[in-house]
């Protein structure tokens, strides 16, 4: 018998205004500080995303959960960062991860940004997170978990679709999407946590 999964809802397409320098940006994201909307923007491009329902928390908290179980039975010095705010003027980006780690003390930055997709469209979410140089990224999208690794040095650095992490080395991919996908939070935690038992 297949385990129930979480429900997918239907994805909702942010609001994208197009033209603007970072110094409109700045002031316009001091007049929008309003809970309930996240903004995001790459060469000048202003994204809007109205702040995700609970299918959306349900799957960052699994996620969160899950990794840093892993994170502390392997025994790394991590620190959560959540949804921290990263910016850069220089490459005009700013950005926040669903949820974020830094994978070892005195890190300037995250090594790890993790984002549930609940929505369609909008800024490229991969070319953010490469000029902020976040050396690895994950997706979890449509009950899928897809693994991006940063690659090169300077400016020529690009993104490599990988199928085991290089930064979370050891974590069982497979396993941690199963459980991502179970219905029971308890149950998916307890079937993780066994199998990192073995």
């Amino acid at each position: 018998m297949t385990p129930a999964t979480i429900t997918k809802p239907r994805k909702e397409p942010p609001f994208l205004f197009e033209g603007l320098t970072w110094r409109e940006f700045k002031a316009v994201e001091q007049l929008l500080e309003n809970p309930g909307y996240r903004l995001s923007f790459l060469d000048g491009v202003l994204e809007i995303r109205q702040m995700p329902g609970e299918p959306h928390e349900i799957v960052k908290k699994r996620i969160a959960a899950l990794v840093e179980l892993y994170l502390l039975v392997a025994g790394f010095d991590f620190t959560p960062t959540g949804s921290v705010t990263l910016e850069s003027e220089s490459g005009s980006v700013k950005r926040e991860a669903d949820e974020s780690y830094k994978l070892a003390p005195g890190r300037v930055r995250p090594d790890l940004a993790i984002e549930i997709i609940f929505s369609s469209g909008g800024i490229n979410k991969l070319e953010s997170y490469k000029r902020l140089k976040i050396k690895e990224v994950w997706f979890w999208e449509d009950g899928v978990l897809a693994v991006y690794h940063l690659r090169g040095e300077g400016n020529n650095l690009s993104y490599e679709k990988v199928s085991s992490s290089e930064e979370v080395e050891g974590i069982d991919l497979d396993l941690l999407s199963r459980c991502i996908n179970m219905l029971n939070h308890v149950d998916a935690i307890k079937t993780f946590q066994k199998a990192l038992q073995k």
